[in-house]
């Protein structure tokens, strides 16, 4: 899973970007200072998986990772080029979702790119961007599809269904916002559209914000006001609060956010919402060898999941030996889950579920 971090300059995009990889993006109080796109790798927290290490003590430990990439800040104008933008924008294009950081606090210290703090007008910025450049490959489809035409009646639809979304596009609204029927969004699927990408608006919000209640704070229900309208999700989150947790003990950091009323790190946060967003879970492998979690999309059947492992395994696939995670725990080993009838023999037609601990017998 790769993610890009996006948003204007100076609204704290680097500095979250730092704190969750420890990735060392330069964060300086100006324009551009990312021209490069900077690249983290992040293991996802799991404590099955933790539990799983302490039951089987494995040689090899191995969590699931997801991919930050903190994109050089976006202007107006970037659709053209300006400010690197075009440079920009596809990297934006090579991410599975986006994280767009908004900027929700005041600090007469940090300038902003447009000389005030006003998250609305910070998001349709951006998001213009991201249209133009979408009206743009757009165009570019539907000329190819009216030649097509020409030769075959058939593409009539294509062109319809394409001109439509042009057409929602062009009234400033993105390609999410568009009502799809499982074929269209097939089609839609086929071409390379930034506002078709799921996205999670990040309210980036000061400390005290996190202490006296985020509702509190008028820029982040702005924000969430957008996002609705959107059906987008939000995640309030601090960039400063990931900063000063990053270099801390874990007891230390559960301390650190008991004390301001969370649980959770922002990072930890985040992460569900992607998954949430992306329609993923994740099954578990465990033995002396290694202790893994595997990433895959909501409905993989057991040979594809398999897969994800080694194509032999796929291809070979006989069963799958599948126990729940807590009915694992609750017995203490395979062994004694077996007895209890509590490992289950699945074939090709099962459906994967979050949390399945799995052996899977295969014949190449």
């Amino acid at each position: 899973m790769k993610l890009g971090i996006i948003g204007l300059p100076n609204v704290g995009k680097s500095t979250l970007f730092n704190a969750i990889t420890n990735a060392g993006a330069q964060a300086a109080n100006y324009p551009f200072c990312t021209i490069e796109p900077n690249v983290g790798v992040v293991a996802v927290p799991d404590k099955r998986l933790d539990k799983l290490a302490q039951m089987y003590n494995p040689e090899k430990f191995t969590p699931a990772s997801i991919e930050f990439v903190d994109i050089a800040g976006l202007v107006k104008g970037a659709s053209k080029g300006e400010g690197l933008g075009n440079k920009f924008l596809s990297n934006i294009r090579e991410v599975d979702a986006i994280v767009h950081v908004i900027r929700c606090f005041e600090n007469n210290d940090i300038v902003h790119v447009e000389g005030s703090i006003d998250p609305e007008r910070d998001i349709e910025t951006i998001n213009l961007e991201l249209i133009l450049s979408d009206i743009e490959v757009l165009d570019r489809r539907i000329e190819k599809v009216k030649k097509q035409l020409k030769a075959d009646k058939k593409y009539q639809i294509e062109l319809d269904f394409f001109e439509r979304v042009k057409s929602i596009l062009e009234q400033g609204k993105s390609v999410r916002s568009v009502d799809c029927s499982k074929e269209e969004k097939i089609l839609l699927d086929t071409v390379s559209l930034l506002t078709n990408k799921p996205i999670i608006y990040a309210a980036n919000m000061s400390e005290k914000d996190f202490k006296d209640g985020i509702e509190n704070n008028k820029f982040f229900r702005v924000v969430k006001n957008f996002a609705d309208k959107e059906n987008a999700k939000i995640l309030p989150i601090s960039a400063q609060i990931e900063a000063d947790i990053s270099e801390l003990s874990w007891d230390e950091k559960k301390i650190f956010l008991e004390d301001i009323g969370l649980e959770e790190s922002g990072l930890d946060r985040l992460i569900k919402a992607c998954y949430e967003l992306l329609g993923l879970i994740s099954f578990l492998t465990a033995g002396k060898p290694e202790v893994r979690a595997w990433t895959i999309l909501k409905g993989t059947k057991a040979p594809a999941a398999a897969g994800k492992i080694h194509t032999d395994i796929e291809r070979g696939f006989i069963r799958a030996e599948v126990v729940c995670f807590e009915d694992l725990v609750a017995c203490g080993s395979m062994t004694a889950a077996k007895e209890k009838g509590l490992v289950r023999s699945e074939g090709k037609d099962y459906v994967m579920q979050d949390g399945d601990v799995v052996l899977f017998r295969f014949n190449v």
